[in-house]
């Protein structure tokens, strides 16, 4: 009799101890329950694949390629080039960003780059030759000033 009330509650600390640990968790993880939670995630994988001008496969990615194969992974379709992405989006505004909406920046005064945003204020892109798909910060100076729109699939 004893040892059923104590199973009881070593079940209760665990699950108590269990969820305590996942919400601590849960503001800096990209979830994925909607198409744009899981574009975010497939584009998260891509860390560290080169950037290949052109590229839309694991082998190289440049901006638009990784979004494209991204959110192709995630079950939706969406224009392949940057120019494609901005004029089929609907505008988003900079407070309202999810998970998986697309960040266009202006680079050298015209729209030009797109990032996929994870959550917390941190975006997934391709950035530039020479370099590999990586994680920033959208309130870094440069992209804070880069910054143009978001967009929603």
């Amino acid at each position: 009799m004893i040892a059923q009330p104590a199973e009881m509650l070593r079940r209760v600390l665990l699950v108590g101890v269990t969820l305590a640990a996942l919400g601590g968790c849960a503001s800096s993880t990209v979830a994925t329950d909607g198409v744009g939670d899981r574009a975010a995630s497939v584009a998260l994988n891509q860390v560290g694949t080169p950037y290949r001008y052109g590229g839309a496969t694991p082998s190289g990615f440049d901006c638009s390629g990784l979004v494209h194969y991204s959110y192709r992974q995630a079950g939706k379709s969406i224009p392949r080039t940057t120019a494609g992405q901005w004029a089929q989006l609907p505008p988003v505004d900079r407070q309202d960003v999810q998970a998986g909406d697309l960040l266009f920046f202006s680079i050298d005064g015209k729209m030009s780059h797109v990032g996929l945003y994870l959550g917390d204020g941190r975006f997934v892109h391709a950035p530039s030759s020479g370099r590999t798909v990586e994680i920033e910060r959208l309130d870094s100076t440069y992209y804070r000033r880069a910054f143009l729109r978001a967009g929603r699939p």
